[in-house]
């Protein structure tokens, strides 16, 4: 938290305002891995989950949260994404963190196709309690969309210290790239627009890593 002290009073200018969260949308270019998730059998979608929730880690700025007025800093992560279940109303997966990719991957689509058969909101996602909730990061994907932008919501507009983030349609880029709509929320007292830059060489960073 030596990091943190350095930037409190920019914490609280931010988190004493009405709407304290920085969102920017950005066309994200990554290493196009698909061609290596079809070679390695694993799905991209799941890929990229774990390397984006590795890479949140990595920036400790997207580590810090706000509980009872305190703010703390996460070691650890519960991933979590949204699905759509078979009355395509939204649901949650939750699943428990693993190190190795084929595990991380396998799990998630367990807990994918579990939420996804749910008819009423999981019921174990509704249980985390507000400690255990503040290990997320908030992910969705709309595989379906090219979007602009996107207004993630919060439960406290003054206090959004879980990040969002959400990507849209994969797209080809030049050179053997990929490029994709990627939003990310957080609080702007935690989180500038040089972290998020951050973030984003950190995805690509952690995609090519696998690939090698």
């Amino acid at each position: 938290m030596e990091k943190f002290a350095l930037r409190r009073d920019r914490f609280a200018l931010f988190d004493g305002m009405d709407g304290a969260a920085v969102n920017l949308c950005f066309p994200l270019e990554l290493p196009d891995f698909r061609p290596w998730c079809r070679e390695q059998g694993l799905a991209p979608f799941h890929v990229l989950l774990y390397a984006v929730l590795r890479s949140t880690l990595k920036i400790e700025n997207f580590r810090y949260r706000l509980l009872d007025g305190e703010v703390f800093r996460i070691d650890s992560l519960r991933p979590s994404f949204t699905v759509i279940n078979q009355h395509q109303d939204l649901n949650f997966a939750l699943f428990e963190w693993s190190d190795d990719l084929r595990e991380f991957v396998a799990r998630g689509i367990a807990a994918r196709e579990a939420a996804s058969n749910m008819t009423e909101l999981n019921a174990a996602y509704r249980g985390l309690s507000p400690r255990e909730a503040k290990e997320q990061v908030f992910i969705t994907c709309i595989p379906w969309l090219a979007f602009t932008s996107i207004q993630h919501p919060s439960a406290s507009l003054a206090h959004p210290d879980i990040p969002s983030l959400a990507w849209g349609k994969f797209r080809d880029a030049p050179g053997g790239r990929l490029e994709i709509p990627f939003s990310i929320q957080a609080h702007h007292g935690f989180v500038d627009g040089f972290h998020v830059h951050q973030l984003a060489e950190q995805i690509a960073a952690e995609l090519a890593a696998l690939m090698t």
